[in-house]
């Protein structure tokens, strides 16, 4: 253990630690704008310096390690004004437009020039403006970037995509895509962690909310909204509600009263991508020689995009059962217009997902089913709250109401499809049923829930072994799939979330600046699905009546037609 004085108190912390993470122990934040622990410890915006008793310069607090007797001051005269200088200097190459700006209000740099009572910048202003594709679903304002590298790190170091370099040297520093590429040309996946882990509103997604207005003044059409099982963990969190309060059931009162005509849960779509993607396992089991091995899941559009760039020759192992996202667009223009007479074209299907990749996801090609975009309109949980917002819609303050049906109820199998190992568990509970004719225990495939960037398990099931993996974060996947190339590794079934933690950790999530919050929200969605009386997708009477009604029986030729899509057709992958 080392000893030192922080700011008067006596601190005692092992050998290695650093300043920054000792005055943390004694309840002393030093303000810290690049720092992201284990990700990007490289003090690139000097914000967090500290003076040190008897040294002539500042040091920065977030590389600098404890010694025996230091005696620290986070906020004297010298650091302060040292401090205050340098956020000066950042802010004379910054857009300082905080009104226009998403993250005004949730920005650490204007928390920070606050805090320091900055009101005026001293310094000439140079901000540099690049040119951007504005209808990408993912929106980089170099005017607003302020070189911290959280998108460069977050990118190499947990999703290994590499899209983001620095350009440049001097004070023309700068980050761009890597090798001079364009955002559209890059491996980019859309997983959206670069917008999630900017301290400033450099990174955003694609702004839809415009067309929801132009949608619902539409009288022509019909707007039908779905919302994805991780939504309903942290939509409500910008309205401060406990949370009791900040249940699925405000959450769709809160959508009628924008003026959506319909809204419904995607939760029933996930039910229905499990009679899809297990019926499909099952038939590859039964049929081992005829298929590539492992089978993935391919519900999560970031990591089906990945491996579409990154790895084309493990496309015919991912799944052909579409997201529940598409696959309740196919259905809600095909079987739900059917039942109420209408016209594909007469209905506006609209999305609010955890996610930036189902922007992309919804123009695809293969995304057509209906004869048209199966999704028109897709928006994140950010955007959601800023609708909300911009109604003047307070959702504490409205009663609970039910989703539509036929396509709003659901199991608690669909909703933890939002957290990792959740369509792993769920699928195992439906194909559990379908080789036994009986239900399996609550507690049989607990195992492959964790937090553990790659999660191995057995299970036999009516004499059969199951030998499984579940996979969160791009760089994790990037591993397996150099392990299954190498033949290091065997699997049958592989589940695998872009994001860590899974959607609920998604890249279009509120933004809590240097926390990861992923395990925490994860637990929300499995509190609902113990409190869900039926647990089992195949147990879903909607889901039975759709088939019964409509699809005949999973993978059957009309299901194939709406609810899958053939991944080995590069031109699905086309927008």
């Amino acid at each position: 253990m080392v000893n030192l004085t922080i700011d008067g108190l006596k601190v005692s912390v092992p050998e290695g630690t650093t300043i920054m993470e000792a005055a943390a122990t004694v309840g002393i934040d030093i303000p810290r704008l690049c720092f992201l622990k284990d990700i990007n410890e490289i003090s690139a915006c000097k914000v967090c310096i500290v003076e040190i008793q008897g040294q002539n310069r500042v040091v920065t607090s977030c590389t600098t390690p404890v010694q025996e007797g230091l005696v620290v001051f986070t906020n004297s005269p010298k650091a302060r004004s040292i401090r205050r200088t340098n956020v000066e200097f950042i802010l004379s190459q910054h857009d300082c437009l905080c009104a226009t700006c998403v993250r005004s209000g949730n920005c650490s740099l204007q928390k920070l020039s606050n805090d320091l009572g900055i009101y005026d910048i001293p310094f000439e202003r140079q901000v540099v403006d690049t040119p951007w594709n504005q209808d990408f679903p993912l929106i980089r304002d170099s005017k607003k970037c302020i070189k911290c590298m959280r998108c460069v790190q977050i990118c190499d170091k947990v999703q290994a995509l590499h899209i983001w370099d620095v350009q440049n040297t001097g004070s023309r520093t700068t980050v761009d895509v890597a090798g001079n590429m364009s955002i559209e040309d890059s491996d980019c996946s859309l997983c959206g962690q670069c917008i999630t882990h900017c301290p400033v509103g450099a990174l955003k997604e694609r702004n839809d909310v415009p067309k929801i207005y132009e949608a619902l003044a539409d009288s022509s059409k019909i707007t039908a909204v779905q919302v994805a099982p991780a939504v309903r963990t942290a939509w409500a969190e910008a309205f401060n509600m406990p949370e009791e309060m900040a249940t699925e059931g405000r959450m769709a009162a809160a959508l009628r009263r924008v003026g959506f005509d319909y809204v419904f849960d995607t939760n029933f779509a996930a039910d229905v991508t499990i009679m899809e993607e297990a019926n499909e396992l099952l038939e590859r089991l039964q049929n081992p020689d005829a298929h590539k091995w492992p089978m993935f899941t391919s519900c999560c559009p970031g990591w089906v995009s990945y491996v579409t760039k990154k790895f084309p020759n493990f496309l015919g192992n991912v799944s052909t059962t579409k997201s529940p996202q598409q696959i309740f667009g196919a259905l809600l223009k095909s079987y739900f217009a059917e039942k109420k007479g209408l016209q594909p074209k007469e209905i506006c299907s609209i999305s609010i997902m955890p996610c930036v990749s189902k922007k992309r996801e919804a123009g695809l090609l293969s995304m057509r089913s209906s004869g048209t975009h199966d999704v028109d309109i897709v928006l994140t949980t950010r955007e959601l709250v800023r609708l909300l917002r911009a109604e003047h819609i307070n959702p504490a303050t409205l009663p609970e109401e039910e989703f539509d049906n036929p396509l709003g109820k659901s199991t608690g199998a669909a909703v933890i499809f939002g957290v990792t190992g959740g369509v792993m568990e769920a699928a195992l509970r439906t194909a559990y049923f379908a080789l036994t004719g009986s239900e399996a225990p609550l507690d049989a495939f607990l195992d492959v829930r964790g937090e553990a960037g790659r999660k191995v398990r057995e299970f036999t099931i009516a004499g059969k072994t199951l030998r499984t993996c579940t996979v969160s974060g791009l760089g994790n996947a990037e591993r397996l799939l150099e392990d299954l190339q190498a033949g290091k590794v065997h699997y049958d079934f592989v589940e695998v979330m872009a994001c860590p933690g899974g959607c609920v950790g998604g890249g279009g999530q509120p933004i809590h600046d240097g926390e990861e919050r992923a395990a925490m929200l994860g637990k929300k969605l499995y509190k609902l699905d113990d409190e869900r009386l039926l647990r089992q997708s195949h147990n879903n009477p909607d889901v039975v009546t759709l088939y019964k009604e409509y699809l005949d029986k999973p993978l059957s030729e009309r299901a194939e037609h709406l609810l899958h899509s053939d991944h080995l057709k590069e031109k699905n992958y086309l927008v």
